[in-house]
């Protein structure tokens, strides 16, 4: 009985159903305000892991208020980095 399942699943999902499976993805459109804001993001965290700065330590540390001090970084840190995340 087993075995007669086991071979069903291996019929109705074979190596061409998987590798068509994997074909297919999503793509969503990203606007350019959108990738600009985002690399704002990342480049003033970097900005601020870089200078030791310490509402970054802060807010790895103390999880439960990361995105506190996430928002203050991006605060402190966004205009500096904003051109570069423009290019």
């Amino acid at each position: 009985m087993d075995d007669l399942i086991l071979k069903e699943l291996e019929d109705l999902m074979s190596d061409e159903d998987l590798s068509e499976a994997r074909k297919r993805t999503s793509r969503t459109t990203v606007s350019r305000q959108t990738k600009i804001k985002r690399a704002t993001g990342q480049m003033s965290s970097a900005a601020a892991r870089k200078k030791n700065d310490p509402l970054y330590k802060r807010m790895i540390h103390f999880r439960e208020k990361y995105y506190k001090y996430r928002a203050a970084i991006h605060k402190k840190y966004s205009p500096r980095v904003r051109s570069r995340a423009r290019r």
